[in-house]
């Protein structure tokens, strides 16, 4: 589908509710550019856990901040997969930064205020043209509060936790799911309670709860909205 009229959608929500999924297949659908912006803080966090920038819940702040002008962060479309991967200062590390460790700290480098506004600086580049579908924490809020489409993403922590555990099984890590359900919990309150744009939901934003919907229902869904949305901006 081609339209000639170029929206900004946002999609928000919690970890595991589906976003990066739904953002992927809509954009693609859509003729739209997709970015992930919680891999962007993956690789922030990547990078700093083999510089030695974090030692245990500590970490090097100052120098993490001053690594990222030298940090190159693209996003490169894969054709044979149909969406883009992320690379870091040239290097593919789409499956790297899926790790549990890195999960485990991705939330509390994002938490840091220096980190996240050359982040949005980033990404209010990426989407200067518009025609582009963009998941994280903060887009409908903080990045694009005028986006055309807003969408938050929930979902129940068992239900979040079966979901990312079934994918980490099916990828060969060898991990159980209470370390899984106790990952989604921390991030749940790191990422609702940090001071620097905490994960809230806009007052104009669509709240799809993904209990009951599986990847389809939730896609039809949201694509009933954008085609409508965009519509309406024609």
């Amino acid at each position: 589908m081609t339209e000639s009229v170029k929206i900004i959608i946002a999609i928000d929500g919690y970890s595991s509710t589906g976003k990066s999924t739904l953002a992927k297949k809509l954009a693609n659908k859509l003729g739209y550019v997709y970015v992930d912006t919680g891999a962007m803080y993956r690789v922030i966090a990547l990078y700093a856990m083999e510089n030695n920038l974090i030692d245990g819940e500590i970490i090097d702040e100052a120098s993490l901040v001053e690594s990222l002008e030298e940090m190159d962060i693209k996003f490169i479309f894969n054709s044979n997969l149909g969406f883009s991967e992320i690379y870091m200062n040239g290097r593919n590390v789409e499956n790297e930064i899926r790790r549990i460790d890195v999960s485990n700290k991705v939330s509390k480098v994002a938490a840091i205020s220096a980190v996240r506004k050359k982040m949005v600086v980033e990404q209010h580049r990426m989407g200067q043209n518009k025609g582009i579908v963009m998941d994280g924490r903060d887009i409908g809020t903080v990045v694009f509060p005028k986006a055309e489409l807003k969408i938050f993403m929930t979902a129940s922590a068992d239900i979040r936790a079966g979901r990312r555990f079934d994918e980490m099984i099916a990828k060969g890590d060898n991990i159980t799911f209470d370390s899984v359900l106790e990952n989604v919990n921390t991030r749940d309150h790191l990422d609702t309670t940090r001071k620097d744009s905490p994960l809230i939901k806009a007052n104009d934003a669509i709240e799809i709860n993904s209990d009951n919907l599986n990847v389809q229902e939730t896609f039809d869904l949201v694509y009933k909205k954008a085609k409508e949305r965009i519509k309406r901006f024609a």
